[in-house]
This record gives C-alpha cells, sequence and structure tokens, in this order.
C-alpha cells in the first residue's frame, strides 16, 4: 500500500490503446494514487511532461513519437526524481538495452502481470519521493550556506569598518574619510579596467589603509602644527604597523590586499616615498590607486590645521604630481574622474574630528 504522501504523486500514462490506458488509469488510483493523468496521443503527452512537474511515467507502445523517442525527449530530466517505466512488447535483449541507455528506470514486456507493474510503480515513486525529499534538502541547506555565508560576510565587514574606524577617530581626519577613499578608490580601478571582483575587494580593502595609526603615539598623530623629524620618522612607522596588523590573514584575499595597501599607500612614483622607496611600477597598483585618492581628499577635506582646498586648486596639484608622487597613467584617468569623485566627497561629507 502507498504512504499518505505517495498518494499525491502524479503519475502520467501514456498509451494509444484507449482500453489499456484506462485499465492502467483505474488500477493506479484503486492503489491509491489520487493524481493519474492519462494520455492516448503521445505527442500531446510529451509536450505536457516537457512542461509540468511529474513523479512517474509510464510509456508504453504507441506511434511517433514512441517510448524510445519519448525518453530522448526527456533525456535532461532527473531520472531519480522523475523515473521512466518502459512497458512494452520488444522484450528483446537489443531493445531492453536500447530503452535502459536512453533513460528508462525500469522495463516491463508484455503481456502484463499488472500486480507486478503496480509494485514497480511503488518502488519507483518511493525511490522518486526519496531522491526529491534530498534534493530539497541540499536546497535548503545551500540557502543556508549561503544566508550564513552573507551573515559572515556582513560581520566581517562591520569589523573591517569599526578598524578602519578606530584608526581614523585617533587621527583627527573626518569620520567619513575611510569610506570616501573606497569609494573613490573604486571608481578608479574600474575605470583602470580591473575586474568587479577586484574592484570591490579594492573599495572594502582601501578604508584600512591607514589603520596603523593605531600604533602612533596622541601627542604625534594629533599635533596641530609640523612634527619635528625624529616626529616624523615615527609617523611614517604607520604603514609598516599597518601592515602587521592585516598580514596574518593569508586565507583572506581582502586583508592580503588591506596589508599590501597599508604598507605601500605612502610609496611615490619618483621613488621619494616610503618606507621601501619603491618607484613606479613596482609600487603595487592598490596602492597607487589609494594614495591617489588620499590625497586629493585630503586636499579636500577640512582639518584642524587647514581649511578644505577649492576643487580646481585640488585637481590642479594632482596635475602637477603627475610622474612625481602619482602614477601619471593614474592622474590622467582620475581627470575624468573628478566630477564622480566630488560627488562621493559631497554624499559623504561630515564634520571634522579634533582629538
Amino acid at each position: 500500500m502507498l504512504s499518505e504522501s505517495l498518494r499525491f504523486s502524479r503519475v502520467v500514462v501514456i498509451d494509444d490503446v484507449t482500453a489499456n490506458l484506462r485499465l492502467l488509469e483505474s488500477s493506479l488510483r484503486v492503489l491509491g494514487l489520487r493524481e493519474v493523468k492519462g494520455f492516448s496521443d503521445s505527442a500531446a503527452g510529451l509536450e505536457w511532461l516537457q512542461n509540468q512537474h511529474w513523479d512517474l511515467l509510464l510509456d508504453l507502445d504507441m506511434p511517433a513519437p514512441d517510448g524510445f523517442e519519448i525518453l530522448r525527449q526527456l533525456a535532461a530530466r532527473d531520472r531519480h526524481c522523475a523515473p521512466v517505466i518502459l512497458v512494452t512488447a520488444l522484450n528483446d535483449v537489443e531493445n531492453r538495452r536500447k530503452g535502459l541507455e536512453l533513460g528508462a528506470n525500469d522495463y516491463v514486456c508484455k503481456p502484463l502481470d499488472l500486480p507486478e507493474l503496480l509494485l514497480r510503480v511503488c518502488n519507483n515513486l518511493q525511490l522518486s519521493e526519496a531522491s526529491q525529499a534530498l534534493q530539497r534538502e541540499r536546497g535548503e541547506l545551500e540557502d543556508r550556506v549561503v544566508r550564513r555565508t552573507e551573515q559572515l560576510g556582513a560581520s566581517y565587514q562591520a569589523v573591517i569598518r569599526c578598524l578602519a574606524r578606530a584608526a581614523d577617530y585617533k587621527d583627527n581626519e573626518t569620520g567619513n574619510h575611510i569610506m570616501r577613499i573606497g569609494e573613490s578608490a573604486a571608481l578608479l580601478a574600474r575605470a583602470y579596467g580591473m575586474d568587479a571582483p577586484w574592484v570591490e575587494l579594492l573599495r572594502q580593502a582601501a578604508p584600512m589603509h591607514d589603520v596603523g595609526k593605531i600604533g602612533i603615539p596622541d601627542s604625534i598623530l594629533c599635533k596641530p602644527g609640523k612634527l619635528t623629524d625624529d616626529e616624523r620618522l615615527v609617523m611614517n612607522t604607520h604603514a609598516q604597523i599597518g601592515h602587521d596588523i592585516l598580514q596574518d590573514s593569508a586565507a583572506s584575499p581582502l586583508l592580503v590586499l588591506a596589508a599590501e595597501i597599508a604598507l605601500h599607500h605612502h610609496e611615490k612614483w619618483d621613488g621619494s616615498g616610503y618606507p621601501q622607496g619603491l618607484a613606479g611600477e613596482a609600487i603595487p597598483l592598490s596602492a597607487r590607486i589609494v594614495a591617489l585618492c588620499d590625497v586629493y581628499d585630503a586636499l579636500r577635506s577640512t582639518r584642524p590645521y587647514k581649511p578644505a582646498w577649492p576643487a580646481e586648486k585640488a585637481q590642479a596639484l594632482i596635475r602637477e604630481q603627475a610622474g612625481q608622487h602619482f602614477d601619471p597613467a593614474l592622474v590622467q584617468l582620475m581627470e575624468s574622474l573628478f566630477e564622480h569623485i566630488e560627488g562621493v566627497h559631497r554624499r559623504l561629507a561630515d564634520e571634522p574630528v579634533s582629538c
């Protein structure tokens, strides 16, 4: 006997002999099945099968499309979830093999033993039900994994933002400076032709460029006047400190990129920067992009020790420093993006934060 859940399985019978069709339909209903669909027109049956959900097909002898052709047309189906029992008078070895090769789950030869056929129907429906249940569970598990991954990703990014803000609020820069750097760097990287995943990584990694300032004494970090030579040397260590904070996360492409940016975003195109004195394309692209965005944003922002520069003045300095401080190709790209970067500055504008 069928379980209660199997009684709602959708079973399809295709047979061009009306008497056979009626006999099988009535037998399946007596078995307890409530959804039995019969077709005497094999073409109509095939079209229905291709457009509807079903759990089992009884495929009998018929004119074209015959049972073998129907199997060919249903080759893409999941055989475990939508089994086919081929019922035919062609009981030679070659045709049995052909039916199974084309995707039949079971093969019953005429003359029919009706009780045996119904037992085979029950067995195949049980397998179909179990396979569909496994698929649902797998789908639900995949959904849970996706949701959990998204939650972990959101938490991970929140920690990163907090880490970046910890350095940002310790400094005397504006609270949204770090976010503007991420958005501006992404704009520039996209215009440079980098692929979308790398652009997104840069957008998330760039805000951590100054995380090493956590390790700089407040007396130096918040000094309103010009730093002494010794104080400048201490300040410059923030690049290495930031790298050291982030470098132990080799399993994370995001933090690997962030460590790279933290270490190199004060290098200069002409080799006069720090901490390693790299020049030209020896400076990682990520750091070249962030250096440009960082300086422009700093010029355009109000600080306790200076007013914000007008856009025209800041842009003029960026152009002047092409080939000296900055990658000239990136400067040329940035010129085409100034309007968009100014839009980011307006959208994420905020009040200065002093020490």
